[in-house]
Order: structure tokens, then sequence, then C-alpha cells
């Protein structure tokens, strides 16, 4: 298997035109008041059909062939925003167009396009797929754009530790560089010692070398818009190792990495008017004789020492000197991400990525983004009293707060102390897997947060 590489992925709509079979998305109400098409009402009735939400009927021709299909939606469309992406898993081969639907033209194919996603790099045999075709009144060089970050991040995060290492995570960054003709700068192995102490000691022990990669696009006098995101391509947990059933899904623990990417691909397709810099600390924590032990104290960048109370914590080590870095040029706004704590996952699940923020004024833009766009978030807090928590008998500060109470929010506050410059800044500590199929998302790497944070940039600099 080649080494993996940015590819813009076909989006699955059809744009040659010609002829194409239709759709009916209907609801119960469309069958029981026959207003629908009446060859596709007589079938729907015919076969019990009862509009479901999610559930599919192919409708022959008079001649046996394929002629349409119903795609239910149940009685409450709303409920399910994206329920066409179970449109696109289901459909047969072929050509299609929506003939009729109570959605909104760019909900109706964002839903599609996010439910066609397919992870089969690795499969043998390939499964044929239907095409949409996109719908005049949708903003389709838009939700092109918003599918290809979305598939970007689930496709890093997808590939297998074997196939995405630091070096090939590293690719496909240049690659996303090049194709954007953006700026990089990369430093690796023992140049980071003295710089980014935390990213090498972190990243020491594996046979690929850390690295801090570094991305700038845009016009400077813009707005500034930093992203950093954590890049561990995979985590044994260190010398406090995870069991087996605890590492089965680290190759994606750099989710943090490939969901800035995505957001990244976003912003520059759209060519919004910003300063965009994007800085990614990538590491794998392995085991070996140059291991960073439990016990011992680094400097970091900033010159804060931190006392490792836990190896398997290395995630916000690497965070701590790339945004220390990042907040060195003071940008309007500052957005890490990291698959950072388990603690985030007990208070809100694997779907509700919690952020975390001092600036109420982004609060609730970002809550307003996410409701607009259907792409959940949940704002938990920056409290102050657990600071005593980050406390080390013998730094300054610890990696891993004894007690393992309010680990988001210990995690959260840890970071915060490494920024002191940036006009605004949110932490965003994302899950970056789906475990089960949903609509929009067959199952798998996950892309989370970045379609409203697109949304809330874009706006915020029209």
């Amino acid at each position: 298997m080649p080494p993996f590489q940015f590819i813009e992925r076909p989006t699955p709509f059809n744009s040659k035109g010609g002829q194409t079979l239709p759709i009916f998305a209907v609801t119960p109400a469309h069958i029981e008041t026959g207003t629908i098409d009446p060859i596709a009402l007589d079938w729907a009735k015919k076969a019990g059909y009862k509009a479901e939400s999610g559930s599919l009927l192919l409708i022959p021709t008079a001649e046996g062939h394929l002629g349409g299909a119903l795609f239910g939606l149940g009685t409450n469309p709303s409920e399910h925003p994206y329920i066409t992406g179970k449109l696109a898993r289901a459909l047969p081969a072929g050509d299609w167009h929506i003939e009729t639907a109570p959605l909104t033209a760019n909900r109706l194919a964002l839903g599609f396009g996010l439910g066609s996603y397919r992870f089969d790099r690795y499969k043998s045999e390939k499964q044929p797929a239907g095409t949409l075709m996109i719908p005049r009144d949708a903003d389709a060089a838009d939700i092109k754009r918003q599918l290809a970050g979305v598939f970007l991040a689930r496709d890093l995060i997808n590939t297998p530790t074997n196939d995405m290492g630091p070096n090939e995570l590293e690719a496909a960054f240049r690659g996303l560089a090049a194709h954007y003709k953006a700026e990089i700068s990369v430093i690796s192995g023992d140049d980071l010692r003295h710089n980014f102490p935390l990213v090498h000691t972190v990243g020491r022990a594996s046979a690929d070398a850390p690295r801090l990669m570094e991305l700038r696009w845009g016009k400077k006098g813009h707005r500034k818009i930093t992203l950093v995101g954590k890049g561990v391509c995979f985590d044994t947990g260190g010398l406090d190792i995870k069991p087996a059933s605890s590492m089965l899904l680290m190759k994606k623990d750099m989710g943090g990495a490939a969901n800035v990417m995505g957001l990244a691909l976003m912003i520059m397709d759209a060519k919004l008017k910003v300063d965009l810099r994007v800085v990614i600390p990538v590491v794998e924590n392995s085991i070996s004789s140059n291991a960073f032990r439990p016990g011992d104290i680094y400097k970091s960048r900033k010159g804060l020492t931190v006392q490792i109370d836990n190896t398997d914590a290395e995630g916000r080590l690497i965070l701590a000197d790339a945004l220390a870095y990042a907040d060195e040029e003071e940008p309007d706004l500052m957005i890490d991400m990291a698959t950072l704590t388990g603690a985030a996952r007990v208070a809100l699940g694997p779907d509700l990525p919690p952020f975390f923020t001092d600036d109420t004024d982004l609060a609730r833009d970002l809550m307003e983004s996410s409701i607009e766009t259907d792409d959940p978030l949940w704002r938990l807090p920056l409290y102050a009293g657990y600071e005593k928590d980050i406390r080390a008998k013998f730094a300054d500060i610890t990696n891993a707060p004894a007690g393992g109470m309010a680990g988001a929010i210990t995690a959260a506050l840890f970071l915060k102390r490494f920024v002191s410059h940036a006009k605004s800044w949110a932490h965003f500590d994302i899950y970056g897997w789906a475990p089960s199929e949903r609509p929009h998302s067959p199952g798998g790497g996950e892309a989370q947060a970045i379609r409203a944070l697109y949304h809330h940039i874009r706006e915020s600099v029209r």
C-alpha cells in the first residue's frame, strides 16, 4: 500500500447531465394524501410502503426496468437533518436526481454527500455507488468544499498507523499545502530539542522522528486565524502502557491534526479573507530505552516546568509547546483541536464534542454556528477552582492531576497556561470517531466541529 498522499476525493454528484432516475423524498402524509407521482403512489400502496425515516423503495417501469425510487423522511423530517445520507448508501449504482423533497437543497445535497463516504482503500472489491444530480438551487461549490474537508479528516483518521505515521502525515500536510499554494515549514528530530522540548520528549522513542509542522496561507493584514492540532499518530501510552482494549483505536489519536487540516482545506478553498496559520506537533508515543518516564521534569517552550505523572497524558505536552509557539504571534482567533481526554467522552459521549473558552461572545457565536450547521458542540467551563489540581509538587504544573475528577476541565486548564497573547482562544476536546453508523456517516473516523467552525470563520470575515 503506497504512503498516504493528499488527494481530492471525487464528490458523489453527477455533473455530466444526461438522463437520471427520479427520487421522490416523501413523508407518510404524502402517501396518505396521494400528493406524489401517481405511478410511484400506486407502487407504494401495493408494496405497503410507509415512508419511514431512511427507508427506500425502488420503483419499476411497466417494462420491469428500474424507474425511480421513493425515499422516506418519516413524520418529522427535521429530526434527522441529514437523513439523505442514508439514501447515498442505499441507492443502487446509477445517476439519480431528486424529483420532490420537503428539504432545503443545501441540506439535502450535503446530507447525501456526507453519507456517501466509504473508506475502501484496503478492500479488494470496491462497491459501486449511485450519484446524485446536485440541485440547481444548492451552493454546489460550498457543499463540495465542506465534503472535501470532512472526507480528508475521515481518511486521515481511518488510515492505520502503518500507513499514517509521522512521515505519512507530513506527506499529506505537504500535499494539502501544495494544492493551495501555501507556505510550509517542518522542524524535526533533534532540532526540536531546544525550541520545542516537550514535542521532542514525547516523540523521541519512535523510529519516526517527532516534528513540528507549520502552514501559512492568506494575506497579512487580514484576520489572523491560527489552528493547532494534536498529531499523535499512535499512542501506546508510553511506559504507562495502555491495555490492549484501550490501544485498539489509537490510530485516531491524530484526530485533532486531521480535523484542523480538514478545516484549513475549507478555509483555503473558499478563499476566505484571513491570515491563516496551521501548527501541528506530530509524534508517535512509543516505548524504547529513551522513552520519557513518570517522574521526569521538563521545561516547556514557554519556560514552565512540567512534572510527568503519567506518560499516557502526552497530548497536552506536545500541544503546550505548539500553543506557546502559535500564541507568540498574537492571533485574533486561535483554535486547538485534540482527541485529548476520556473524561470528555464520559461527560458528553462520542457525538458531542465539548469546547472551552473564556470568550463569551465567541462561545455564543460557536453555539449559533453549531445549530445553523447541525454540527453539535457544547461549552464546558474553564473552572478556576480546579487550577489547584494541576499544580505539581516538584515543578510548576503536572501533566496528570491525581484523583481523575474533572479530567477534561483540568486538561483545558493545563493548555490555558500556554496561551497568553491570543485575542480569543478555544480548545476542542474531540473524539474523532463515530462508533456506529449514522445517517450522515458510515462509522469510523469522523470530522467533528469543523463545519461549525468554518461557518463561524466565514461569517466573521464577510
